[in-house]
This record gives structure tokens, C-alpha cells and sequence, in this order.
């Protein structure tokens, strides 16, 4: 009896002060260090029962293996970097996206470590951090350009990664995207097939690779329906006030457009705030089509006619393609596109 109370009080102590290593379980569980590691890594040659013992102890100490440690054991770090934007974004988009990463790392050894910068300043910064300080065994980045430079160094370097988004340079990478061509397409549709035929479209900035597909979607929609385009001189880039601002200010005018396609859901929070104030009317003296990535637009406005992206979706998408990415898999098998998907309300 007296040996169960030390025991108790010895384990409690530490584990209370001290992060839980591998001696801690070996010692929990009266296995040596050696056995207790090989049945953490699914050694063939240790038996399930003792497998399934030293799992339920470390789930029950909370034990994380130390990535100094396996960093100089293996050469791996174990994490995946996501170079996230911190700017201003109110729909959930990030965190849809690191949900659907989360997901499919929580049954591997990997972590995801977020990265976080900002679309204003030098875009190369966060991944030659990652790739200078050797933090990461691969990397999954956004806001894709063209011919992105992000993209080139990250192949130079032999770094794993995934894209949300596709690049135009003729570099092979494993991406998934979203078919914004398909989507400003079908938004015209819709705006027409409810007698709007003047329609103006925010758009993402020219920079951008998805810039390209929007405007493809939405000019071919416009010829194939016969509508027009009412220029929209500003992009979702650009504060919310003032695309609420320029967006009143379009409205009042003679110009103003029937419909509208808006290729970010936050910014069609701020473009409703334009109509109004302008004294018009979703529903009424026009019609609004817009993605989201989280079902909230028709909370706000339910006449908005609105288009799932499935953002979580992505970000599983990613996290697998870079996994397969550091196992070898061919970046050309690594590649993926999602389409738009409309909610009855929205057909």
C-alpha cells in the first residue's frame, strides 16, 4: 500500500511541472524506454496488446514527441508550415482551411504551424524563413500568381509543398483550386435568367492567377447571354469601406448596374452596404451573386444568390498532396479542382 502512494504522488509531481518523454511511459507502463518508442512508431516486431497500452498512457499524459529531438534522429521536423494572410477577413475562410488541414494531420505525425504575413508586404519573406531556418518538411501557401516566385524557390530548393491556386509558368506543383472560371460563368447565368442584363463585376486584383479565370468566366458569360459590363474600378483587395464606398457611389449614378458578381464573400457584405446606402434594394432594383466559403451571406441578406466554395475541402486536399509530396509521390498526380456548388435557394 505504501508503494502505490509514492507511486502516485511520484508520477502526479512531475507530470504536473514536466513535459511527459518517453521514460515517463516507460515508467507508467514498467516497459523499457527502447520498447516504448518502437510501439509509438508501429513496430512490426512489438505485440498489438503493448502497442495499445503505451498509446492509452501517452494520450493519457498528453505526450508529444520532442521535435528537437526527431529532428536530429531522422532529419524531420515533423511540421507543415501554412503561410497564412492575416489581413482583414471576416468570413471564415483561414479557418475553414486550417480545419481541412487539421483533419488530415491529426492522423500522421505532422503538426501544422501557422505563418502568418500580410498581402502588403514582401510575399517571399515568410517561405525563405521557412526554407533558410529548416523549419518545416513542407509548406502550403495562397494568393497565387502567375509565374509566383514563391513557387520557383520552393522547387529550386526541393521543398514539398502544395498551393491554393494554380501558377501559368510551366512549373509542374501539386495545387488545388477552386473553378472561379466556372463560377463567374454560371453567375451570369443566373443574373440573366432573372432579367439582369447590365451586370458589373469586384473582381480579385490583376496580380493574382485567379484574376484570369474570373475574367474569362464572366466575359464569356456575358457574350453567351448577351448582358454588358458596368465597370467596377476596384477590387477585393481594397478595404471593406471603401468597396462600400465606391459601390454607393456606382449605384447612385446612371450607370448603375443591374446585378452584380462579387468574387469574395466579405466583400459581398460590404458591396450590400453600398446598395443600401444608395437606397436600392437586393431583390428589387438589382441582384447580387456571390461565393462564400461558410453559409453567412444568407443570414445577412437572404436575396443574395450565393455559390459554396469548400474551403475545408482545400485544405484537405493540400495537406494530403504535400504528405504524398514528401513520400514521392509525382507533383502531376497531386493536383486538383473543385467546383462550384449551388444552393436551392441560389438555382
Amino acid at each position: 500500500m505504501e508503494n502505490k502512494g509514492n507511486f502516485g504522488n511520484a508520477v502526479s509531481a512531475p507530470a504536473a511541472r514536466e513535459r511527459p518523454t518517453l521514460k515517463t511511459i516507460a515508467f507508467m507502463t514498467g516497459l523499457g524506454v527502447t520498447t516504448v518508442s518502437r510501439a509509438l512508431k508501429d513496430a512490426p516486431d512489438i505485440g498489438a496488446e503493448t502497442k495499445e497500452r503505451v498509446r492509452m498512457v501517452a494520450r493519457q499524459l498528453g505526450y508529444q514527441p520532442n521535435r528537437a529531438g526527431v529532428r536530429l534522429r531522422t532529419g524531420k521536423t515533423n511540421v507543415i508550415a501554412l503561410v497564412l494572410s492575416i489581413d482583414e477577413e471576416i468570413m471564415g475562410f483561414s479557418s475553414q482551411m486550417v480545419f481541412g488541414i487539421s483533419e488530415v494531420l491529426s492522423g500522421t505525425p505532422y503538426h501544422i504551424v501557422i505563418t502568418p504575413h500580410s498581402h502588403s508586404k514582401d510575399p517571399m519573406l515568410p517561405v525563405r524563413y521557412i526554407l533558410d531556418t529548416g523549419s518545416a518538411d513542407g509548406v502550403i501557401i495562397s494568393r497565387i500568381e502567375p509565374d509566383d516566385p514563391r513557387v520557383r524557390l520552393l522547387s529550386e530548393r526541393g521543398m514539398p509543398f502544395a498551393t491554393h491556386g494554380r501558377t501559368d509558368a510551366g512549373l509542374s506543383h501539386p495545387f488545388h483550386d477552386f473553378d472561379n472560371e466556372a463560377f463567374a460563368h454560371q453567375a451570369v447565368e443566373k443574373l440573366v435568367k432573372r432579367g439582369r442584363r447590365r451586370i458589373a463585376l469586384l473582381q480579385p486584383p490583376s496580380k493574382l492567377t485567379y484574376y484570369a479565370h474570373i475574367r474569362i468566366g464572366f466575359q464569356t458569360g456575358l457574350h453567351d447571354y448577351g448582358a454588358e459590363e458596368v465597370p467596377l474600378r476596384i477590387n477585393t483587395d481594397a478595404p471593406l469601406a471603401e468597396i462600400r464606398d465606391v459601390v454607393e457611389v456606382m449605384m447612385r449614378s446612371a450607370n448603375a448596374p443591374d446585378g452584380i458578381v462579387c468574387s469574395a464573400g466579405s466583400a459581398a457584405i460590404a458591396v450590400n452596404a453600398g446598395i443600401e446606402a444608395a437606397g436600392k434594394a437586393l431583390g428589387r432594383d438589382l441582384d447580387m451573386v456571390s461565393k462564400q466559403s461558410v453559409p453567412i451571406l444568407n443570414w445577412i441578406r437572404p436575396e443574395i444568390i450565393t455559390a459554396q466554395e469548400d474551403v475545408r475541402h482545400a485544405g484537405r486536399e493540400m495537406a494530403k498532396a504535400v504528405i504524398a509530396r514528401i513520400d514521392g509521390v509525382e507533383p502531376e498526380l497531386l493536383q486538383s479542382i473543385s467546383q462550384p456548388t449551388w444552393p436551392e435557394s441560389g438555382r
